[in-house]
């Protein structure tokens, strides 16, 4: 098999996970509507949803490392796909109660079950090739996964035949049985997926090993990367505002009266999956991975501020254009906050990992706020956090004393 082919087919495979974790979230743009209009509960509660799911990367990510550590990558996969499929049983059973806590639970499982898929997945798509490309390789995954994330909605909405104003929880459960079905499936092909283990430059050798060439070279903790810890801080912000980009949506077409509203989940993602053609193309060839975050970092900026001064049928738009920021975000923060950690790259990626935790906070942040001052001026929250990303690729990532 040549060399070509065997980074292909783990990309083939890795592609299948990554459209799935969307699959997976995409699910709460669609939750939050629905529970709101059938419990009748307020936006800051039914935002819950969204940080029950992100709040298993906090508690999950240290574990799921440690499960790499014992099984292996392809195994871990095979078990997040069972979870998964554990956690939509939970949603079956919370939709014919009726019960927004077992709601909560549901989603909290099938945050655990991510957690697990994201902390296997990420790490072992940027070290299956040279570093200096992984944003290329994520860029390709990225697709995968946003192009999954408007799916749930459209999918249940064909499914059921009603608009997602006139669907109640009781409508879930025959969808939610194909989606048991598909996860199972998933699980099983993860288990016999041709899939090779992988281990970062570095990742053997011993804590005084002076020929080391990384930067963990006789470093004792995995506190002492400073680019690491920013870097968890900018993820931590960027997958809650990201999350904020892609999850409300739904809601946002819905609260301000525009027919339709699940047509609108599509315009995130079409502005991220256009990022990523550009980091495939770009990156590293043109651009460096820090180029590409700073660039997007400014993007991002500016469509966040043009989503709360335009009109609000007009702002809903430029959320596309604070997604395209997003884009490539993710792809560029990953290998540059991982870069050099050498032994203490699978402990990193755990911190990484648990900073996923961003996407239960800022998106119930937004609910607070657009409780308190509406939908549209809620969204001034991710200015101060594309910020901070801005910050970390200008100078962040390069402090490594």
């Amino acid at each position: 098999m040549t060399s070509n082919n065997k980074t292909m087919i783990p990309l083939a495979f890795i592609g299948i996970m990554f459209f799935a974790i969307g699959f997976a979230l995409g699910i709460n743009s669609l939750l939050v509507p629905v529970l709101q209009s059938s419990l009748q509960i307020s936006n800051a509660a039914s935002y819950l949803i969204i940080a029950a799911t992100f709040i298993p990367f906090l508690l999950f990510g240290y574990p799921a490392g440690l499960t790499i550590k014992a099984i292996g990558y392809k195994k871990t996969m095979s078990v997040s796909f069972f979870i998964f499929a554990v956690a939509f049983y939970l949603f079956i059973l919370s939709a014919n109660g009726g019960s927004f806590t077992l709601f909560l639970l549901a989603s909290f499982v099938s945050g655990a079950g991510n957690a697990y898929l994201q902390a296997s997945v990420n790490p072992y798509i940027t070290i299956l090739g040279p570093l200096e490309s992984a944003a290329k390789r994520i860029s390709i995954m990225g697709i995968c996964n946003k192009l999954a994330w408007p799916i749930p909605s459209i999918f249940i909405v064909w499914l059921i035949g009603k608009d997602v104003n006139q669907i109640g929880i009781s409508d879930l459960e025959y969808p939610f049985i194909i989606i048991i079905l598909a996860f199972v499936i998933l699980g099983i092909m993860a288990f016999f997926a041709p899939l090779p283990e992988v281990k970062a430059e570095g990742e053997d050798a011993p804590a005084d090993n002076a020929a080391d060439e990384s930067n963990s070279s006789g470093k004792t903790s995995v506190f002492q990367f400073p680019h690491l810890l920013l870097g968890c801080i900018a993820l931590f912000l960027y997958v809650g505002v990201e999350t904020v980009s892609l999850g409300t949506l739904v809601d946002y077409a819905n609260s301000i009266g525009l027919a339709n509203a699940a047509n609108y989940a599509w315009i995130a993602p079409i502005g991220i999956v256009i990022g990523y053609i550009c980091g495939i193309i770009f990156i590293p060839r043109y651009i460096s991975q820090a180029t590409a975050l700073k660039i997007c970092s400014i993007i991002a900026i500016i469509g966040s501020v043009l989503v709360v001064v335009t009109p609000s049928d007009i702002s809903i738009y430029f959320v596309s254009l604070m997604a395209l920021g997003c884009s490539l975000m993710w792809p560029a923060l990953w290998p540059l906050a991982i870069a050099d950690l050498g032994r203490f790259t699978k402990t990193g990626s755990s911190l990484l990992i648990m900073a996923m935790f961003g996407g239960a906070v800022i998106p119930t942040v937004y609910g607070w706020l657009k409780d308190a001052c509406g939908p549209q001026q809620a969204y001034w929250l991710c200015l101060p956090c594309f910020l901070f990303i801005l910050y970390y690729g200008m100078y962040g990532c390069k402090i490594r004393k």
